[in-house]
């Protein structure tokens, strides 16, 4: 399996991004209400992701009083694009018919909806190139 170190991101950091996307900026205290306390986590492991997450630069921080308030440093969607793009780009030539092939497969095997909301972005985003 390929590991993407830079990249990779435990249960723990993958819930506390998504409460971030969806609520918006937190201090460690709320955060360990809403996601740690429920699973039995420690308010210092929920500090320690937070960290972890800020210097791997997905998220920033602001000091408001004696507490950091932490906030996503970039949105679901260009965290996802940077995702895929990673990944891709560890296979060369992004433009390659192995990538988009690889792509194409994933997304018909989720089910043909997926399949033709793909059809529809393509021929929206090429309906845009032309105006």
């Amino acid at each position: 399996m390929l590991r993407l170190p830079h990249l990779a991101l435990g249960e723990l950091e993958r819930l506390v991004l998504d409460l971030l996307w969806s609520e918006g900026p937190l201090n460690p205290v709320s955060v360990h209400q809403r996601i740690g306390a429920a699973r039995g986590i420690s308010p210092n492991t929920v500090s320690s992701a937070l960290k972890r997450l800020y210097e791997k630069g997905l998220l920033k921080r602001e000091k408001v009083s004696h507490a950091f308030v932490y906030r996503a440093a970039m949105t679901r969607a260009e965290f996802q694009r940077d995702m895929i793009g990673s990944v891709a780009s560890q296979f060369g030539d992004l433009g390659g018919s192995g990538v988009l092939a690889a792509f194409v497969d994933l997304a018909e095997s989720r089910g043909e909806d997926t399949l033709r909301r793909l059809e529809q972005m393509i021929a929206e985003r090429l309906a845009g190139a032309d105006e």
